[in-house]
């Protein structure tokens, strides 16, 4: 929220405070200030000048040389590079030794030879906007040689992050309500407006029908006739200006000024253009309206909506209607001001993609009691300024719900939560009151208040604690080591289990990923397996309408944004939740881990300029390297139009995860200039396999021998098969099997095309002595002899 220090001004006087120290009492409290923002100049050296004449500069074709009257008696020469004024335009003019925007300090000079005494000013120099096109036109009836800050006072804009919990704090009057209690000072105004000296009155069921009460418990209507609209007079604009406000004309900015000061949202109709009474309702199912926005939305069933005898006028509480609006010609108007359910409002903002400053804070909650005050503040100023006359009454429809009561507070058991024993109940009661509560009674050991409308978040008695620790602050509440260590439970291990697979893959060049959990529709194709996603209801946006069912998609586009930028040796992983959509209806959660592998096995250098690329096995290895459960390569039974050589890592008839190749055709979409290959993994099938103490093997004491084989099998015979084979053999001599060689013959000349030769390692080890010829011969025939009798296989000898 923007707030301006000069509009919490007029609510009580911080002079004796400065920026800086504003800013730590707020953020101290809880408001998060995010940034400070100084607007206009201080100095008196920057003051209003006429532009009495100017000429072309001899020896520049940009420049004019004029000369001004700064109200000193003696024209100045300036010389200046703007072209929007005039002779007669009267502008600001900086004298020398003004300090503007930015510690720029104004010197006599010369331009091209030209002396010039001064500079004239734009917006942007003075602090006021970012428009630096041309020399900021002041007001015909500004007085020459006044200082331009008696015109345009300085100001400091604060950015403050309000918390949802503090709708309270989204207007001017709240914030000065908070700091009145953060510093002792007295407010200038009243703390809130929930007493009006105008008269509601039950509006008959023609003017206006509330039929849907739980959305909208209490809706009124002032009635102003004879208003005639224009430019707002210079205070309100320059107050709306302040905050970044656009002025639209006096009733609209009105209605803005009441949001920002008091923070309850209104919206003004043009009276004749209403067909009869304001109803209330839920929209018709696909029901168009035209807002002021120049879109047209599809409402649903459960948008509220403000209607007239024939069409929706207002999307309640976020938006109004194009066809309704104030505009120069509008005569007669019908100022609304309502309380609505925040749920329905944010439901309604949501699925439109429709956000305003008003259904921003009917999402949170307004005060339901200062609904009437804000009609008649925003009625007082429109016929101040625009004139016209307003009914002696307001047509109110429904009840202001009571969102708030009374709150017992213990204080003995306030000041043991504190910390602060020698805290009096006076002090305590001092600073509730100055918060806006009322006391109803008290004793020794409780007090019982009267929590204001306004305050929706004051509801518990720890409440009321907290508010009294924010105020004393936390420097004065004293730190405490009362923790004790609590024993390991599976969340430990889990957490432990998943920092080690991060520290695993990032000693071994992998860069950890963080994607957002919602993808687009179109990010579903990007998907390895083919669950099924649970989407949105209510998207943000159209890239965020599905939860993931594969943390997958958001590695390809992390790829993708990463060979936009010129790397193309990616490593990446990322460990994160998905969400399965299950058959019978409801959704599941998962934690998974990928992988994502493409280019070079190694960094190019000197002695190796293009590396050879890495391939599927490569990303196998280092999956292998992540767990101590062996676990076979099997093909998939389905695979998805993005991706090839999709394979099931089974372990036994445990499923760890997938692996699978990025579709050529979708590598080049990403400009990849190598294959991409994908895993995707089970966090619960890998833990599960990596339970128990890890166990350690003596190294070996005595020699190994290797003994070389080559055999002929089927060409369709899975690799794991023979894999699986030598895995299972329990000879008390043999070590283990690799395979180094694997050939084929798509002629048939050689071989059989339906055949091919793998040649395989083995080695075999005593644990006592060194082998001798024969005994790793007789190993080797009888490992050999069950390998023909358990495979198709002929062993090339």
């Amino acid at each position: 929220m923007q707030t301006s220090l000069s509009w919490l001004s007029t609510h009580l006087d911080l002079s004796s405070y400065t920026v800086p120290q504003l800013s730590d009492l707020l953020t101290f409290a809880g408001v998060e200030v995010e940034g400070i923002e100084e607007k206009g100049v201080t100095t008196d050296k920057v003051v209003v000048a006429q532009i009495q004449s100017f000429v072309q500069h001899p020896d520049a074709d940009k420049l004019s040389v004029c000369q001004v009257d700064d109200g000193s008696g003696t024209p100045r020469q300036i010389v200046c590079g703007a072209k929007n004024f005039k002779a007669g335009d009267k502008v600001p003019l900086a004298l020398p030794g003004a300090v503007l925007t930015g510690g720029f300090t104004i010197r006599e000079g010369k331009l091209r030879g030209v002396d010039s005494l001064g500079m004239m000013c734009s917006g942007k120099e003075l602090g006021l906007g970012e428009d630096h096109s041309g020399l900021l036109i002041m007001s015909p009836d500004s007085p020459v040689g006044t200082p331009f800050n008696q015109l345009n006072p300085a100001d400091v804009l604060f950015d403050l992050e309000i918390t949802p919990n503090r709708p309270d704090l989204l207007s001017h009057l709240g914030l000065a309500r908070e700091l009145a209690a953060l510093t002792g000072l007295p407010l200038k105004s009243e703390r809130d407006h929930a007493k009006t000296a105008t008269k509601p009155k039950r509006a008959a069921e023609d003017q206006i029908a509330i039929q849907a009460a739980e959305a909208c418990p209490l809706y009124t209507a002032r009635l102003i006739k004879g208003v005639k609209v224009g430019p707002s007079p210079d205070w309100l604009r320059r107050r709306l200006e302040s905050i970044g406000l656009r002025p639209i004309n006096s009733i609209v900015d009105i209605t803005n000024f009441v949001l920002m000061e008091m923070g309850q949202p209104l919206h003004a109709f043009d009276l004749d253009k209403l067909n009869g009474g304001i109803g209330v309702r839920m929209a018709a199912e696909g029901e168009k309206f035209l807002a002021l926005d120049g879109q047209t939305y599809a409402l649903q069933t459960d948008d509220l909506v403000i209607a007239d005898s024939q069409r929706p006028v207002a999307i309640a509480g976020v938006m109004g209607g194009e066809e309704t609006g104030v505009t120069d010609t509008t005569v007669n108007v019908l100022l609304e001001s309502a309380y609505f359910a925040p749920s329905g409002i944010r439901r309604t903002s949501r699925r439109l993609g429709l956000s305003s400053d008003s259904s921003y804070r009917f999402e949170r909650g307004i005060d339901p009691q200062q609904v009437s005050g804000a009609s008649e503040l925003a009625t007082k100023l429109i016929l101040s300024i625009a004139g016209g006359t307003a009914e002696d009454v307001i047509l109110a429809a429904g009840e202001a719900p009571t969102l708030v009561g009374e709150v017992t507070l213990d204080e003995d058991r306030a000041r043991k939560l504190l910390g602060t024993p020698d805290m009096q109940g006076d002090e305590i009661h001092a600073i509730l009151e100055k918060l806006g509560l009322t006391k109803k009674s008290a004793s020794k050991q409780e007090s019982r208040w009267l929590i204001p409308s306004y305050r929706l978040d004051l509801q518990r008695p720890v409440d009321l604690i907290e508010e009294v620790a924010r105020v004393i602050g936390l420097d004065r509440v004293p730190s405490r080591q009362t923790a004790v260590a609590s024993p390991v439970e599976a969340a430990d291990r889990a957490y432990d289990f998943a920092m080690n697979l991060r520290q695993s893959l990032a000693s071994r060049g992998f860069f950890e990923a963080q994607t957002l959990r919602l993808i687009s529709t179109a990010q579903l194709a990007d998907n390895p397996n083919t669950a099924e996603p649970v989407a949105v209801k209510n998207p943000l946006s159209e890239d965020h309408t599905t939860l993931r069912p594969s943390i997958v998609p958001g590695l390809i586009a992390t790829a993708a944004l990463n060979i936009r930028q010129g790397l193309h040796r990616l490593r990446f992983f990322e460990l994160g939740r998905v969400f399965l959509q299950l058959p019978k209806g409801g959704s599941r959660e998962e934690e998974r881990l990928a992988i994502l592998l493409s280019g070079p096995v190694s960094p190019s250098s000197w002695h190796a300029r293009e590396p050879q690329a890495a391939d599927i096995h490569e990303l196998v290895g280092q999956i292998q390297n992540l767990t101590r459960t062996p676990f076979e390569v099997r093909p998939a039974k389905e695979n998805t139009a993005n991706f090839l050589l999709t394979s099931e890592l089974r372990a036994g008839n445990r499923v760890l995860g997938w692996i699978a190749q990025l579709h050529p055709a979708r590598a080049r979409d990403i400009d990849a200039r190598h294959p991409v290959y994908v895993a995707e993994l089970l966090l619960s099938a890998l833990r599960q396999g990596s339970t128990g103490p890890t166990k350690f093997e003596e190294l070996p004491r005595f020699p190994g021998m290797t003994r070389d084989v080559a055999m002929e099998v089927p060409a369709d015979l899975p690799h794991a098969k023979v894999a699986t084979f030598f895995a299972s053999q329990k000879h008390p001599l043999f070590v283990g099997a690799e395979v180094f060689d694997v050939f084929t013959d798509p002629t048939g000349t050689k071989m059989a095309k339906d055949r091919k030769s793998i040649a395989w390692t083995l080695t075999y080890r005593a644990s006592d002595k060194t082998l001798e010829t024969a005994e790793v011969d007789a190993a080797h025939t009888s490992i050999l002899s069950a390998l023909e009798k358990t495979l198709p296989a002929v062993v090339r000898r």
